[in-house]
C-alpha cells in the first residue's frame, strides 16, 4: 500500500493522528513500516509527523492541540508563547469544558484546568505553531486567568505577566474588564503588586492599573 503523508500530513498541519489514517482507509501496519523507514516520525501514542516538519520551541502546544479539538491552551503555556514570563516547565496547561475528559496523551505532561460558560469559550485566538493551528487564550484573557488561578501559579506570576504585558501596551483596560467581569479581582492584584513591591519595583505601573479599572468601573 501507498500511503499519502504529504497529504494526511496537512490534515492538522503537519501533524497526523491514527484516526486519520483510518479516514483514508490506510491500514495501520503500513505506520509502523514508515516510521522504521524513516519516512514518518512517531510523536507519541497515535501521533505522527513527516521528518522534515519545520518544529519550534513550541512544539508540544501542536501535539496537544492535535489530541485536543476542544482544549485552549492556558496559564503558563500561554504565558510562555506570549513571551510574558520566566517561568520554565516542560508541562503543557490546558483549559477544557467541564465534566470533559482530558486528551490521552503520554507526553508532553498535560496540566488540567476546567473552566465553563464564558470562561472557556471567549478570548480564543487561533495561531500556527510549526504549520498547526492551535487555540490558544488572548494576552488580556492569559492574565486574568492567572489572577483567577493564582492558587495554582502563584500570585507572582501573574503579577509578572501583568507587568510586562503593561509595560509593552499589549494590554487595555476594556478587555481586562471584559474577562474578569468581577475588576475587583484585578484591582486587589495591583495593590498587592503596590504593598509587596511584585511589580518589578515599578510601584507607578501597578498604582496606573488599579486607577483606570476604577475609573473604568466608574463608567459602568
Amino acid at each position: 500500500h501507498s500511503f499519502p503523508t504529504r497529504r494526511s500530513s496537512d490534515l492538522v498541519g503537519g501533524l497526523f493522528r491514527t484516526r486519520d489514517v483510518d479516514a483514508a482507509g490506510v491500514p495501520r501496519s503500513t505506520l509502523a513500516q514508515l516510521v522504521q523507514e524513516g519516512r514518518l516520525q512517531r510523536l507519541g501514542r497515535g501521533l505522527y509527523s513527516l521528518p522534515d516538519r519545520e518544529s519550534s520551541a513550541h512544539e508540544s502546544l501542536a501535539e496537544v492541540a492535535a489530541k485536543s479539538s476542544q482544549g485552549v491552551i492556558c496559564l503558563i503555556s500561554a504565558l510562555r508563547f506570549h513571551e510574558l514570563t520566566t517561568q520554565q516547565s516542560s508541562d503543557v496547561w490546558l483549559a477544557i469544558p467541564h465534566k470533559s475528559h482530558p486528551p490521552k496523551i503520554q507526553y508532553p505532561p498535560l496540566r488540567i484546568v476546567h473552566m465553563s460558560g464564558d470562561a472557556i469559550s471567549t478570548g480564543i485566538e487561533t495561531v500556527s505553531v510549526s504549520g498547526a493551528s492551535v487555540r490558544i487564550f488572548s494576552v488580556s484573557k492569559t492574565i486574568v486567568d492567572c489572577f483567577k488561578f493564582r492558587n495554582k501559579i502563584g500570585l507572582d506570576v501573574a503579577l509578572e505577566a501583568l507587568h510586562e504585558a503593561w509595560h509593552d501596551k499589549r494590554i487595555d483596560m476594556d478587555e481586562l474588564w471584559r474577562y474578569a467581569q468581577n475588576v475587583e479581582l484585578l484591582m486587589n492584584a495591583a495593590l498587592y503588586g503596590i504593598a509587596g513591591g511584585c511589580m518589578s519595583g515599578n510601584k507607578n505601573v501597578a498604582a496606573s492599573i488599579r486607577a483606570r479599572l476604577l475609573n473604568r468601573a466608574r463608567t459602568e
